[in-house]
């Protein structure tokens, strides 16, 4: 398919539609029980499209085998159950303009991690976005966060975005010659493994699926589209228009987020996500450039 846009503004809403469906079904399907599900689904969904290439870099996947189970850990086991933990307690909408820091956040532990050289702009727009996620948090209240008052469901999310983060950072990891189909036949699965202790855990406590019909599309939706559909169009859009101009239909996910959550939950946004989306959004609008005085 020779429509990048389109695909990328799919795996957008793709992944926007993850956290309103993960809101949604919080009362009926536990979080560590849905995004075991929904990787198992996944994996067995992508593996007839993988299993060739997986087969033949075996060899090089095993020599680097820790670091990639790490990279699976937190893509994969970590970051969307963190998300369905989130989503307990605090809203879709909240989540989703939480997760628009990701690209500053990317900025931010790359500087940390491997010295990537910051320029005081970019300083400026992670502090910017910083503090739109402390007024989101907050709801527009930033003394209660002062004295001691965070909201559990919120920090659950911002610590998903920063699993996804490191996942992106830490991705240098990959072999370059390993192929992406490989890499994904690995991690899913790896990861999906890794979460099976916290799954029986969470048996063990008690929380069960009830597995009706709705609750059974849930699982089907995340698994197909922002799991499988969304790799391959992702790929397919940065191999047309390059990584970089890829990146910034990520920014699509708060608006596609906000309005499926007014529109199918009932959600109404506040003065204080307005306050957070301009100070989140001018500090990605910084940051987009810096990069092209760079470029």
């Amino acid at each position: 398919m020779q429509r990048p846009r389109l695909l990328l503004g799919l795996c957008a809403l793709f992944w926007a539609g993850n956290f309103v469906l993960g809101r949604a079904v919080h009362d009926s399907i536990p979080p560590v029980a849905f995004a075991f599900w929904r990787w198992l689904a996944a994996s067995l969904l992508v593996m007839p499209f993988v299993w060739r290439p997986l087969w033949r870099q075996w060899s090089l996947l095993r020599a680097c085998w820790l670091r990639m189970s790490v990279l699976a850990l937190l893509g994969v086991t970590v970051f969307n159950t963190f998300v369905y933990s989130g989503l307990q307690t605090t809203t879709a909408t909240n989540s989703v303009l939480i997760q628009s820091t990701l690209p500053l956040q990317v900025l931010l532990l790359n500087r940390l991690l491997f010295g990537v050289r910051t320029t005081v702009l970019e300083w400026a727009a992670i502090m910017l976005s910083l503090t739109g996620v402390f007024v989101i948090m907050s709801r527009g209240r930033p003394a209660e966060l002062w004295a001691g008052d965070w909201p559990v469901g919120d920090l659950w999310v911002l610590s998903a975005a920063f699993s996804w983060a490191l996942y992106s950072v830490l991705l240098r990891w990959r072999p370059p010659a390993l192929d992406p189909r490989a890499f994904l036949g690995f991690i899913l699965p790896v990861g999906t493994l890794l979460l099976l202790p916290w799954y029986l855990a969470e048996r063990a406590g008690g929380a069960a699926v009830d597995w009706h019909a709705t609750n059974l599309l849930a699982v089907a939706y995340v698994a197909i589209f922002p799991s499988a559909l969304a790799y391959l169009f992702w790929n397919r859009g940065v191999e047309l228009i390059g990584a970089n101009a890829a990146g910034h239909f990520i920014h699509l996910m708060p608006v596609f987020g906000t309005l499926l959550a007014v529109a199918l939950l009932g959600e109404q946004p506040g003065a204080y996500h307005l306050a957070g989306i301009v100070l989140v959004a001018t500090g990605i609008y910084l940051t987009v450039r810096q990069g092209r005085r760079a470029a």
